[in-house]
């Protein structure tokens, strides 16, 4: 896209816009970089036009720790989206943030703030130069370096993402009305750099085949046939290799999956993810809060934190237009 002259041929100071964004889930079991889930668990961002500098006014998860300058991801992200639009100078930021999802645990918090960044700063472009619905999705892409969470993040509901780089694919799935996500948030943190350092290089041809039949039965699990959603999470990729990482959470998947509860781990964890039929997720709660009453010696000052959510059909909304 052609460079604008001024960002004010395009912006107007002191506007502001909120857009709301849901948490996210990668892999989904077999399905390692590929398949991602929409959790209604949302992060409320609001970004406002400023003739110069950076303010900002953070609540919630994560708040104390995430830097207050251009690193911060949402101040990143706006300014990646309007550069994309064309823009050669760019104006001061206003960032007000509430965080509910969880940071470092496996529920798509950066790909939450990439999407809450690109998509408001693009809503407060006169309507001529925003960009695209596709150019938003690969520029969130981008600065996540894969779509597996950006994508359900956006688009809500299940998604199959695939491409390349700049060229990323995504086809949105509807989930049956019956799937409950339900979640236990430890109160430990394990690195998406760590949890993908522990992966092999290579694995078993009979590994990948089973894993692919897996993730095409999860599909069909997920919008059609949620009694199937037990042998559809099972997978040999990547959780068995990420579990030294987060031995208290794979010790959670291996006691719901033993008492039949479709359970693994969120994303690179150390979440734990179960998708239980609507009528069996007080039974999946009332299995996560036996197995935290009797802790064994490794896991005796883990803590859980137990939500039941809902898979959200939309993705990432604007909740109030462009204000003075």
């Amino acid at each position: 896209m052609a460079e604008m002259g001024t960002w004010r041929d395009v912006l107007t100071p002191g506007e502001s816009i909120e857009v709301e964004v849901p948490a996210s889930t990668g892999n989904v079991g077999p399905g390692y970089d590929s398949l991602g889930l929409a959790l209604g668990h949302y992060d409320t961002v609001e970004i406002g036009v400023l003739e110069s500098g950076l303010e900002f006014e953070l609540h919630g998860e994560g708040c104390e720790s995430v830097p207050r300058t251009e690193d911060h991801l949402v101040v990143r992200c706006a300014r990646a989206a309007w550069a994309a639009a064309g823009l050669a100078d760019q104006p001061g930021l206003r960032v007000v943030a509430h965080n509910r999802i969880p940071h470092g645990r496996g529920m798509g918090s950066s790909a939450s703030c990439a999407v809450a960044g690109v998509v408001a700063a693009n809503a407060l472009l006169a309507e001529s130069a925003r960009l695209t619905d596709r150019q938003v999705f690969q520029v969130c892409a981008a600065i996540e370096g894969h779509p597996d969470n950006v994508a359900p993040s956006l688009h809500g509901g299940l998604t199959i993402s695939w491409g390349e780089p700049g060229e990323w694919e995504s086809a949105p799935v509807t989930v049956h009305d019956d799937v409950v996500p339900v979640v236990a948030i430890p109160n430990y943190e394990v690195s998406t750099a760590l949890a993908r350092s522990l992966l092999p290089a290579q694995v078993e041809h009979r590994a990948a085949a089973v894993n692919a039949g897996r993730a095409a039965l999860l599909v069909e699990a997920l919008t059609h046939r949620p009694e199937l959603l037990l042998p559809a999470t099972a997978d040999a990729l990547h959780q068995p290799f990420r579990a030294p990482a987060m031995p208290p959470s794979a010790a959670l998947v291996s006691y719901l999956r033993d008492r039949g509860h479709a359970a693994l781990i969120s994303g690179a964890g150390p979440t734990v993810l179960a998708l239980a039929p609507s009528a069996d997720a007080g039974r999946v709660e009332a299995a996560i809060t036996d197995f935290a009453a009797h802790p064994d010696e490794e896991r005796e000052h883990v803590t859980w934190r137990v939500l039941r959510l809902t898979v959200p059909r939309q993705g990432a909304r604007v909740v109030s237009h462009p204000k003075q």
